[in-house]
């Protein structure tokens, strides 16, 4: 959000104080996983993935972009970022 340049509230979650497991969080996102992003007071959208597509597309015209523009490019960009979160982030 701040390299596109979009005004933001940033509220921490702390994994280490079990954060994600209170009521308040769990109204967000109730698999309790984070990040959760909150759009207008309703809507909320999970997974980074998802966040960063969101943010690219609605914010095209704001900052740079956040995922290539060649196609080839764009699809390693994302065969990596599931390469994390499937491969790597569970194990840690």
């Amino acid at each position: 959000m701040a390299l596109k340049g979009i005004d933001y509230e940033y509220k921490a979650v702390s994994l280490i104080a079990s954060e994600q497991f209170t009521p308040e969080f769990r109204s967000l996102n109730p698999c309790l996983q984070v990040p959760a992003l909150v759009i207008n007071d309703s809507t909320v959208l999970v997974e980074s993935l998802a966040i960063i597509e969101y943010i690219d597309e609605v914010y095209k015209h704001k900052g740079p972009p956040l995922l290539p523009k060649d196609p080839i490019l764009r699809a390693k960009a994302r065969a990596i970022a599931e390469t994390i979160v499937s491969g790597i982030q569970p194990l840690q």
